[in-house]
């Protein structure tokens, strides 16, 4: 699949925290990247955290969004068309510069999410999320592949979910192929497991 080219940038957070609020990232993913919009109306864990995402990883994304290889509802591939290279190594800088997302506590039994993100399920040819994601989902040496540990369940479900319908295809394919093998209870206790972790 043709992704858009990924090009590395060096941002300024100082900088990016000035235009993170005049962009309006802010508006959906808070002043302290955690995306907390808890506002009554169904709105917490719509928007992702970013708080101490890799800053490599948010620069692909955005661009991802801007060449339309990732796929959302209007709102994101415009905000990447308005903005400059410079202003989203900024704005990128700028998240990954804030302390890193913390876990959301959970009641649901997280031993069977543990379980697939550790070891995954060898007999299905699902292999263990940590492998990419890294111990307690903090991302391993691939700047690119996200931290997932700590982000919102309701936000992981619907990416598994777009993953799993290739709705999102804009990773390497072995998203799509572990999503397709994972059941809708399977995405459940991943997005419990990884949104526990602190």
């Amino acid at each position: 699949m043709g992704c858009a080219p990924f090009v590395a940038a060096q941002g300024d957070p100082a900088a990016g925290k000035l235009k993170s609020d005049t962009e309006r990232c802010q508006e959906c993913h808070g002043s302290d990247g955690n995306g907390d919009m808890g506002d009554g109306v169904g709105n917490l864990g719509k928007f992702p955290k970013l708080a101490g995402q890799k800053a490599e990883y948010l620069i692909k994304q955005l661009q991802d969004f801007r060449a339309g290889e990732r796929k959302n509802d209007d709102q994101m591939p415009m905000m990447a068309k308005s903005i400059s290279d410079a202003d989203m190594a900024d704005i990128s800088a700028y998240f990954a510069s804030l302390p890193v997302m913390r876990g959301e506590k959970s009641a649901a039994d997280l031993e069977k999410g543990r379980k697939l993100y550790m070891k995954g399920d060898p007999e299905r040819y699902i292999l263990p999320c940590q492998s990419c994601h890294g111990e307690a989902g903090r991302g391993g040496a691939d700047e690119t592949i996200p931290s997932v540990g700590g982000q919102h369940r309701r936000y992981l479900v619907k990416q598994l979910s777009e993953f799993k319908k290739t709705v999102r295809q804009n990773s390497p394919d072995a998203m799509n192929q572990i999503a397709a093998a994972l059941s809708d209870e399977e995405i459940e206790a991943l997005a419990d497991y990884l949104a526990a972790q602190e």
